[in-house]
């Protein structure tokens, strides 16, 4: 068994009750407590060895361990304790580019489409997903435990979030709403495959949320997170390069190249913007992790929120409904014209 704790100027009481079945039936209860001062916080591990002569047979042997394990301000490890605050600090900062983002539909309504309020339903449920995030962890600091309905509400939210996010990404890369309003039968594929994945990926960070790091439950969900999250950040780039392709064969064909010129150009910029929001949350962030102390490994979520806000805030800058915004100018046929003037 492996147990790994973070701790900052904590006072432990571990009990620690190993049974070993033999013939004579002999258990064995073992019980201690640990204080660590400023000079000792770090983190530590808990190991369990079976030790025996390799000429004797194993036996079988159960194992129960119970820790109690407390910081002065609550039961958050030193990584923990400022997540609550970040969480419901980002909570209101994301609702309140929600509420400029809708203020802007309403400013320009005659350039809006579905899939703006779609973006905005996406900022909302990001605001709201923090928010139960943020009391679930105050409940865990305060009982020990989160309470069931808060953490619910915190999971219902954060699967609905990660579902929009990825088909708000996908449909402004195929550009339905913008420029068409039916999709192909290769990007409902990569819908298809998408929303599936998203709600895998989602019930295994649910379970990881709620098993120990010691089980082997643990690393097995962990590892199928991190491979789904993949494939959903790689799907999701491949409507985005198709719509590029056709932008770049329509700026050669149709006469039209100034203006499918201009979109071409956003789209790069959306594509380069994806793969950066990927590369930093998913690999640079995660990197920087592992390399700082101990006390400062709740940057991780704080930069991951910060790179979702910016992500957030330029994809909406882009594709904001504005008369100038090449992605909104729909191409003018000669059919068009023609049924304008009748």
């Amino acid at each position: 068994i492996k147990w790994k704790s973070r701790h900052h100027k904590s006072t432990f009481l571990y009990t620690f009750d190993s049974q070993e079945v033999v013939t004579d039936q002999s258990e064995f209860v073992v019980s201690f407590n640990m204080t660590m001062g400023s000079l000792t916080e770090g983190l530590y591990t808990l190991n369990f060895h079976y030790c025996r002569p390799r000429t004797e047979v194993l036996n079988t042997y159960a194992l129960s361990v119970k820790i109690v394990e407390r910081n002065p301000g609550g039961y958050l490890s030193a990584s923990e304790i400022p997540l609550p605050r970040l969480y419901i600090c980002m909570a209101a900062v994301f609702f309140v580019a929600a509420v400029i983002w809708v203020y802007t539909l309403m400013k320009h309504r005659y350039s809006v489409f579905k899939i703006h309020w779609l973006m905005a339903a996406l900022a909302f449920t990001k605001s709201i997903s923090l928010v139960f995030h943020s009391i679930n962890f105050h409940f865990i600091n305060t009982e020990g435990h989160p309470i069931e309905g808060w953490a619910v509400m915190y999971y219902i939210t954060h699967l609905l979030k990660g579902a929009l996010l990825f088909i708000t990404l996908a449909l402004i890369g195929t550009g339905w709403a913008f420029v068409k309003y039916i999709l192909s039968d290769k990007e409902k594929k990569i819908f298809m495959i998408v929303i599936p994945l998203q709600v895998l990926a989602n019930v295994a960070y649910i379970i990881i949320e709620s098993t120990e790091e010691g089980t082997s439950e643990y690393r097995l969900w962990k590892e199928i997170l991190f491979l789904v999250d993949l494939i959903c950040c790689g799907a999701i780039l491949f409507p985005v390069v198709w719509s590029i392709r056709h932008l770049q064969e329509a700026s050669t064909t149709d006469g039209k190249a100034a203006m499918n010129l201009e979109k071409l150009k956003l789209f790069r910029h959306y594509y380069v913007m994806i793969v950066c929001y990927i590369y930093f949350t998913r690999i640079i962030a995660i990197f920087l992790k592992v390399i700082v102390p101990f006390q400062w490994q709740w940057g991780y979520e704080f930069l991951v929120e910060v790179s979702t806000l910016v992500f957030f805030v330029l994809t909406g800058f882009k594709f904001r409904p504005a008369s100038n915004n090449p992605y909104l100018q729909l191409p003018q046929d000669e059919e068009d014209m023609e049924m304008d003037e009748v």
